[in-house]
């Protein structure tokens, strides 16, 4: 599977000079984790996430503080540029599923941005890489059964599917249909493993 397979295409992005506050209303009201920054000019320049919006924004509150002694009052960043992450870290849409949760694990990251040179096409979530996973075994089942048929016709493939793993029983031996059926298998979204077999090898065993 590639990023183009499953990210969402419509993504909600904002502005480098919205307020924070816009930012953070954004954020609860799509309960989104993260929103990517883009200019102007439609180029990605940052992602602003939950962590990036609440940093540095609650006072102290006063009540705590012992009677006649300073306030200690700063201002808190206002725009989305001020706080936002940057570099982001961004990928194409015809990176490997495999490259997305790699990164997301390694830089701690929660979503991706897809992009294509440097303008948004997609964004990638922890969220969608669970749904994915979490894909019922007949819904795998049916989308790898139309693949099969639209490269091999019907009723040649057995297809069975266990806790995302494909097993398909080919009612031929043939080593260069095996590698396509396999290709085909493991590039719909839920499949974990593909395991081959002939009917006759089935049979005798």
């Amino acid at each position: 599977m590639r990023a183009k397979d499953i990210m969402t295409r419509t993504v909600v992005t904002v502005d480098p000079a919205a307020p924070v506050k816009v930012a953070a209303a954004m954020l609860a009201a799509h309960g989104f984790s993260a929103l990517p920054v883009v200019a102007e000019d439609d180029r990605l320049v940052g992602i602003v996430t939950e962590a990036d919006v609440v940093r540095d924004q609650f006072p102290f509150d006063p009540r705590g503080l012992v009677f006649g002694q300073p306030l200690q009052v700063g201002t808190p960043p206002d725009t989305v540029g001020e706080v936002m992450t940057t570099p982001v870290c961004a990928m194409p849409p015809g990176t490997d599923i495999v490259d997305l949760a790699r990164a997301m694990l390694e830089e701690h990251v929660r979503s991706i941005p897809i992009v294509e040179g440097s303008r948004v096409v997609g964004i990638v979530t922890r969220r969608d890489l669970v749904r994915v996973l979490a894909r019922d075994d007949a819904a795998i089942a049916a989308d790898v059964r139309h693949r099969l048929v639209i490269y091999g016709g019907f009723d040649r493939w057995t297809v069975r599917v266990d806790n995302g793993v494909v097993s398909v029983e080919d009612e031929f031996d043939d080593p260069a249909d095996r590698h396509v059926v396999t290709v085909l298998a493991l590039a719909v979204p839920g499949v974990r493993d593909v395991r081959m077999r002939t009917a006759e090898l089935q049979g005798a065993g």
